[in-house]
């Protein structure tokens, strides 16, 4: 049996596994599927209004596309969660072909065997979110950029309009490369599309009120800026606790002057992305090349955009695949270290979310200190990355250009 056969199956195993445990464990990690996903859909297929167009929604319009496209596996699996599930696995399956190749690639066959493993650690919230769906489309892009960069920023600008993280791919790509224009003009062409559909529609009122949405939210109990409160919660102390939101259907935390807290992430997260970007750019400025350059910035892109974030949902883990699979690729030993780093808070995750997620909302002292420790590392993996791209130097010598990809 041929190395990429062998890759083929384990894919299929980790999926099918992944997918079972779904079923099997407690605390519903696909619930989100039917519980969101299904109901909004099959509401916009029927004509009685459509999300984010006839009434304000959590998440940009497209993020209604893969709901809608689940719903022609139904009659095939017989249930609309199955159906879900199917469809993030075939759009695994175009994105683990595009990078696996003919396996013949040292790097891209590590760098896929790394991209199983990940789901494996996270688990079934990998599968069961909108997030799942973004992030093989998010590495088909990230590995078309160099030679196909108006194709790359098209697919990454789709996906920005599904769930908007992939937008710190897209930064991290206009700052890298040179081609910046392409990029730029992918984008563009992408958010103007949307929103005239949008608009045409009649949801221009709509049109951008998942930002509204996410910057007046409280702070959900997985954020790293929420561990105090959780702590407070967990010692009993006066005003500490962790309620249900009914409107965004997320757990919450509240305690003792809480709300400068809440009032200060959004800019808060706004200074720190930016301040990353300028690193960037002086790096690019510099002269450093796209592959020294983009997965170390796109990677402290995500991993702030985690760590600075009021939201600490556990499927945002997924975030960070793309710019590891692109580190991999180009520089294994160098990428070994931040790859481990980020696997292990794909497990924690996993142990917090669902397999311990109740000793968070009635909190514990085990589920309590394990996502701690999560949080912990992704606070060192974002202050690694951030040390990192700061030490990124140009090509000693003239004419090196963009280094190969490992093999």
């Amino acid at each position: 049996m041929s190395r990429r056969t062998v890759m083929w199956v384990v894919f299929v195993a980790v999926h099918l596994g992944v997918a079972w445990l779904g079923f099997l464990m407690p605390n519903e990690p696909m619930g989100d599927v039917y519980r969101v996903y299904e109901p909004w859909s099959t509401q916009a297929l029927a004509g009685g209004g459509i999300v984010g167009i006839d009434e304000p929604w959590v998440y940009p319009q497209l993020a209604l596309i893969p709901m809608v496209l689940a719903h022609a596996f139904v009659p095939i699996v017989g249930s609309y969660t199955v159906a879900w599930v199917l469809l993030v696995t075939l759009v695994d399956a175009a994105a683990f072909a595009l990078l696996l190749g003919r396996a013949r690639s040292t790097g891209r066959t590590v760098a896929a065997w790394y991209w199983l493993a990940y789901i494996a650690a996270l688990g079934p919230v990998g599968l069961y979110r909108l997030d799942g769906f973004t992030v093989p489309v998010a590495i088909a892009g990230c590995l078309w950029l160099v030679g196909r960069p108006w194709l790359a920023s098209v697919l990454l600008a789709a996906v920005t309009w599904v769930k908007v993280w992939p937008a710190a791919l897209l930064a991290a790509a206009v700052v890298a490369m040179r081609r910046r224009a392409a990029v730029v003009g992918g984008a563009l062409v992408v958010s103007g599309l949307t929103l005239t559909a949008v608009w045409a529609a009649g949801g221009a009122a709509h049109a951008f009120g998942f930002i509204g949405d996410q910057a007046t939210r409280g702070l959900q109990v997985e954020a790293p800026v929420a561990a105090p409160y959780l702590w407070g919660a967990l010692l009993r102390l006066d005003g500490f606790s962790v309620y249900y939101s009914f409107d965004l259907l997320t757990f919450q935390v509240t305690g003792t002057e809480i709300d400068p807290v809440i009032a200060a992430m959004t800019p808060l997260l706004v200074l720190a992305m930016g301040a990353v970007a300028v690193i960037g750019a002086l790096k690019a400025w510099q002269g450093a090349t796209f592959h020294a350059l983009f997965p170390v910035l796109s990677l402290a892109l995500v991993t702030g955009f985690i760590v600075f974030n009021k939201v600490g949902s556990p499927q945002y883990l997924c975030w960070l695949v793309p710019s590891l699979v692109i580190g991999l690729m180009i520089d294994r030993p160098a990428w070994t270290g931040p790859a481990t780093l980020a696997l292990t808070a794909a497990l924690l995750t996993q142990l917090v979310y669902p397999v311990l997620y109740m000793g968070i909302l009635v909190p514990e002292p085990l589920a309590v200190s394990l996502l701690t420790v999560r949080n912990v590392v992704l606070i060192v993996l974002f202050a690694w990355m951030v040390g990192r791209l700061a030490r990124v130097r140009p090509p000693r010598h003239t004419g090196v250009g963009t280094r190969r990809v490992a093999r």
